[in-house]
C-alpha cells in the first residue's frame, strides 16, 4: 500500500502510514525492500498505548483505512478505538483461502466480524476478483463493498532500446519456493513444450528450493536458469526480458507480480485462484486458467508460445494500459470512492475497466 499512500500525498492528502514494522522478515528474503514514501507520515507503532494516541490525535475529518478485519493484532485494537471516536473506518482486504473444512470455519467467523464490525464501516475494498461476491455473502451490504486492487509504484513506459535480447520464448516465474505457488504444476505443464524452443527464467527462494530444482532440472533438462533471490530493483529488468509470466498458484490474495509484470509490457498466465486473475482478463493479453489443472494450464502456455515474442510495441501498448494498476490511478480511484459514499452519484468504475488495450 506504500505507493498509493505515496500518491495520495502527490494529490495534496494528508497521509499517515501506520505500521508494526518497516518490513516483516519473510519480505526481506524475497527481496523487497522498504519504499521511500514521499510526503507521507510513516509512524511504527508496537503498543495499544501508541495506537489509541494516534487516533485520539486523528483530526473529526480524518479516514482510516485497515487492513482486514480479522485476526490482525494491532489492527483490531485500532479499529476498536476508531469506532469509539466514530471516525470514518474501512477495511482492505484480499481474497481469503477458504478450501477444506478450515475455510468452512474462516466462512463462519467472517460472517460473524461482519456482523458485528460491519456496523461500524463506511465500507470495505475488495482486493482480488472473487472478494467482492465473497465479502458480500459474508454479509456485508453490496452497496459498501468497492474492488479495489494493490496499486503499485509508476514505472514509466518500456524504453525500445532497453527491449527484449535475442534468444528463444522465455517464460518467468517469479515468487516463493512453497506449496500454495505451484511451481511444480509450471514444470509439468512445460513437459508438453520440450520440442520447443523455450527457456524459463526462475526468481525466487523459499523452503521447496532443492525438491523444486530436482523437479525441473529432470523434467525440464537445459531449459531452466535459476536466477534466484533478486532485489525487487532488479527484478523489473527480468520482467523486460521475458516473453510471458506464469504464476500458477493455487491461491494468492493478489499477486503483485502479476501487475509488476503488465506494467513491464509483459503478458500473463494466472490461474484463477490469483486475486490479479480480473486485472489479467480486463488487459485483453496473457491468459487464466482454472487453478490446478494442468492440461488447461499447458494449453495456455502453447497457446502464447505460438503468438511468439511481443513486439516492441505490443509491450509498450500494454504498458499504457497497465498504468490503470499504477499508484496514481489507484488513489484517484479511492478518492472517487471516498466521495461517493459521502456525495453520492454515480458509483466509482475501477480503473482497470475504464481502460482499453
Amino acid at each position: 500500500m506504500a505507493g498509493l499512500a505515496s500518491a495520495l500525498a502527490g494529490l495534496g492528502c494528508n497521509v499517515t502510514y501506520v505500521a508494526e514494522q518497516e518490513q516483516s522478515a519473510d519480505r526481506v528474503v524475497l527481496g523487497w525492500q522498504v519504499p521511500d514514501m514521499q510526503g507521507v507520515r510513516l509512524r511504527v507503532v508496537l503498543d495499544s498505548v501508541a495506537i489509541n494516541i494516534l487516533v485520539q490525535e486523528a483530526s473529526p475529518r480524518s479516514v482510516h483505512i485497515c487492513q482486514g478485519i480479522r485476526g490482525n493484532g494491532t489492527i483490531s485494537i485500532a479499529q476498536r478505538a476508531l469506532t469509539r471516536r466514530g471516525l470514518r473506518q474501512w477495511v482492505v482486504m484480499e481474497t481469503v483461502d477458504d478450501a477444506g473444512v478450515v475455510g468452512m470455519l474462516k466462512r463462519w467467523e467472517y460472517a460473524r466480524q461482519f456482523r458485528g464490525k460491519g456496523r461500524s464501516l463506511e465500507g470495505v475494498l475488495a482486493t482480488g476478483h472473487k472478494t467482492m461476491d465473497w465479502i458480500i455473502d459474508r454479509g456485508m451490504s453490496a452497496r459498501r463493498v468497492y474492488p479495489f486492487a494493490y496499486f503499485l509504484p509508476d514505472v514509466g513506459m518500456p524504453e525500445p532500446k532497453r527491449q527484449r535480447q535475442p534468444g528463444p520464448f522465455r517464460f518467468l516465474f517469479v515468487g516463493q519456493f512453497i506449496l500454495r505457488k505451484r511451481f511444480d504444476l509450471l514444470v509439468h505443464a512445460l513437459r508438453a513444450l520440450m520440442d520447443r524452443e523455450f527457456q524459463l527464467l526462475v526468481v525466487g527462494a523459499g523452503p521447496r528450493e532443492k525438491h523444486l530444482r530436482r523437479l525441473a532440472e529432470s523434467a525440464l533438462p537445459d531449459r531452466v536458469n535459476w536466477l534466484g533471490r533478486r532485489p525487487q530493483a532488479e527484478v523489473l529488468p527480468i520482467m523486460r526480458q521475458a516473453d510471458c509470466l506464469v504464476l500458477p498458484s493455487r491461491h494468492d490474495g493478489w499477486g503483485a507480480a502479476i501487475c509488476e509484470a503488465m506494467m513491464a509490457g509483459t503478458p500473463v498466465i494466472c490461474s484463477d485462484a490469483c486475486g490479479a486473475a480480473g486485472v489479467v482478463k480486463a488487459s485483453g493479453v496473457g491468459a487464466v486458467f482454472q487453478s490446478d489443472h494442468c492440461h488447461e494450464l499447458r494449453a495456455k502456455l502453447v497457446e502464447q508460445f505460438k503468438s511468439g515474442p511481443s513486439t516492441t510495441e505490443d509491450r509498450i501498448q500494454l504498458a499504457s494500459w497497465a498504468t490503470v494498476l499504477g499508484a496514481e490511478a489507484g488513489a484517484r480511484y479511492l478518492l472517487s470512492i471516498l466521495n461517493h459514499t459521502t456525495k453520492g452519484g454515480s458509483r466509482p468504475v475501477p480503473p482497470w475497466h475504464t481502460a482499453q488495450t
